[in-house]
């Protein structure tokens, strides 16, 4: 017997009826409780074959950033060097950033399947070109490709979702994070692995992404039918959408992200903080985002990129900041925890290039860990749960900050506790946002917003945690480096010659130093060690405050254990004509007798 429906804000029509017009705009709706679905359908191979097309496109999303990341340096020395290699990385940050909010809401109106299986062939191309890249510029346009492609790929939030049972999606997510734990957990280890143990060298990581990207590219081609645009607006066609849609918001927040983006990007790495370059972007793109939400509010559009309704929804934005704080973190460390490792454990562990991957294993791993654990042991009143794993994983994150350069054991174990209570609350805060949305016709447009907001969330926490430790390091390396080199030697006319040296790296540089010799080396490098030591606990501490916020957006959620009911948001349907796969559960019985 069905469960009866508790009162919960999701709407929840017939399909057949008449419908008001905005619900032309939203489309029909396929809300059917788990009880009316045909028996087996959960078994059936375009379920199944869908799920696996989920799973491998969010290991290809994820991959297509995590893989290449630990070892960017090397493809640099490879087929560099080239001063823009950062865009490698970066390209992929603004692609996904930007393109997220578009394919939720572009798929919520005309249909995902398409929008699944062209990401999945952007992705192949740009693994192919990355893969014979003869040059960083090769290289940045392939990440291009891969980035827009991952727009797709990493959107399970919404298209995993609508197929699962309100109650089940808390586990439906840790099955995609598992597959988050061989993509990003054990990437560093498989690109270190690639990189020494391999003749085909960091080519090899492309060669593994261009397998699973065709991969999962025949799955969303032989399994993957969603309603069709047919079904969702049976008394609309294509143009009225295309003519109607909201062009210019699009232009707006296309725009305004990007040159935001580009901007925190550039800022200490291309250009100077202080760079018209930077200033311009950032403030250019900061006025058209606000733009974008003015006009958003108060023009009337027939189809709004952003309806304000999802804005304007309290609990669902408490609940996308705290999740965005939460990947905010992830991504902050996944850039100043490899450098870390290797500035201030590096030297102990130099006849072992692979240590630092497996070190790294205590961000990536933790964070895949909590993930994958949190999504099974986590049951009811998440929001509870949400509020105990944020301040957790903080305070342990923080903590970080008491490590020394004599201490990395201390180090790890404290980055894999932290990360895997962080991870925890990813898991949860994404899958409780879902439940938020009052209208699962809009799944995409409300969880595409939130992957735009988490990304740009993103890069300013990375921002700030980034500048942070520059200015710190300027400070502890001119205070603490000098005296200590001076006292073991060294002419005072020879020091500025010695820090550039030795924080270049360059041992032959640093050998050519006027008055050097091995006590001076020795006492440099401890006090440089001390100095980044100094300048990382900074850091760290620094993640209370972002911690402290989510903290308190935390107290206001609200408890929403009468969301888990049985009810599915869309079903999958045949292929060969548009007729879903749900019957009446009578039907379904007769048809078995």
């Amino acid at each position: 017997m069905a469960e009866p429906k508790p009162d919960i804000d999701h709407v929840e029509k017939d399909a057949s009826h008449s419908v008001a017009d905005s619900d032309d705009i939203r489309g029909a709706d396929f809300t059917v409780d788990e009880s009316d679905l045909p028996k087996g359908y959960f078994r059936s191979l375009p379920f199944l074959g869908s799920m696996l097309a989920l799973g491998i496109s969010f290991a290809c999303g994820v991959g297509g950033f995590a893989f290449a990341a630990p070892i960017l340096s090397y493809i640099n020395a490879d087929i560099g060097p080239d001063p823009n290699l950062t865009w490698v990385a970066l390209t992929y940050t603004l692609t996904t950033g930007v393109c997220l909010i578009l394919v939720g809401r572009l798929s919520d109106l005309f249909g995902r399947r398409w929008f699944m299986i062209g990401g999945a062939c952007l992705g192949t191309l740009g693994t192919i070109v990355c893969a014979t890249a003869q040059d960083i510029p090769a290289l940045i346009a392939g990440e291009t490709l891969v980035g827009l492609g991952a727009s797709c790929q990493i959107s399970f939030a919404f298209t995993l979702n609508e197929l699962i049972p309100f109650k089940y999606r808390l586990l439906a997510n840790g099955y995609i994070y598992i597959w988050g734990l061989f993509a990003s957990g054990f990437a560093p280890v498989i690109s270190y692995a690639f990189v020494f143990n391999t003749n085909v060298g960091w080519r090899g990581v492309y060669y593994l992404l261009l397998a699973m990207n065709a991969t999962a590219l025949v799955c969303w081609f032989f399994f993957y039918y969603p309603p069709t645009f047919g079904m969702k607006h049976a008394r609309q066609r294509k143009i009225g959408f295309i003519k109607n849609f909201d062009y210019v918001g699009t232009f707006l927040v296309t725009l305004g992200l990007l040159l935001f983006f580009m901007g925190l990007s550039w800022g200490g790495q291309l250009h100077p903080w202080k760079s018209a370059y930077v200033i311009a972007t950032i403030v250019i793109g900061a006025v058209l985002l606000i733009v974008f939400g003015f006009y958003e509010a108060f023009v009337p559009l027939r189809e709004a990129l952003l309806p304000t309704h999802v804005t304007t929804h309290r609990d669902f934005m408490f609940a996308v900041t705290i999740w965005s704080l939460g990947s905010a973190i992830y991504y902050a460390f996944a850039i100043i925890w490899p450098t870390m490792l290797v500035t201030l454990y590096g030297g102990s562990h130099a006849d072992n290039p692979m240590w630092p991957g497996y070190a790294a294993l205590a961000l990536n791993g933790g964070i895949s860990f909590g993930e994958v654990v949190g999504a099974v042991v986590t049951k009811k009143r998440i929001h509870n749960i949400i509020q105990a794993t944020l301040f957790i994983g903080s305070a342990l994150l923080a903590a970080t900050a008491s490590c020394t350069p004599d201490t990395p054991a201390r180090a790890i174990v404290l980055m894999f506790l932290g990360s895997s209570f962080i991870g925890w609350l990813e898991v949860v805060s994404s899958t409780y946002s879902t439940l938020l949305v009052k209208d699962q016709r809009e799944l995409g447009t409300a969880i595409g917003f939130a992957g735009s907001f988490r990304s740009t969330l993103s890069t300013i926490c990375s921002t700030v945690y980034t500048v942070i430790l520059s200015n710190r390091l300027t400070e502890n390396i001119s205070n603490m480096i000098p005296p200590a080199v001076e006292n073991a030697g060294l002419p005072a006319s020879s020091v500025a010659a010695f820090i550039t040296a030795l924080t270049s790296g360059d041992t032959t540089a640093l050998q050519a130093v006027p008055g050097m010799s091995p006590a001076i080396i020795v006492a440099g490098t401890n006090a440089y060690q001390l100095a980044s030591a100094a300048s990382y606990r900074t850091v760290f501490l620094s993640t209370i405050a972002f911690g402290g916020i989510g903290i308190i957006f935390s107290i206001f959620l609200p408890n929403i254990d009468h969301l888990l009911t049985s009810e599915v948001s869309t079903t999958l349907h045949s292929g060969n004509a548009e007729e879903a796969v749900t019957v009446p559960k009578d039907d379904a019985e007769a048809q078995n007798v």
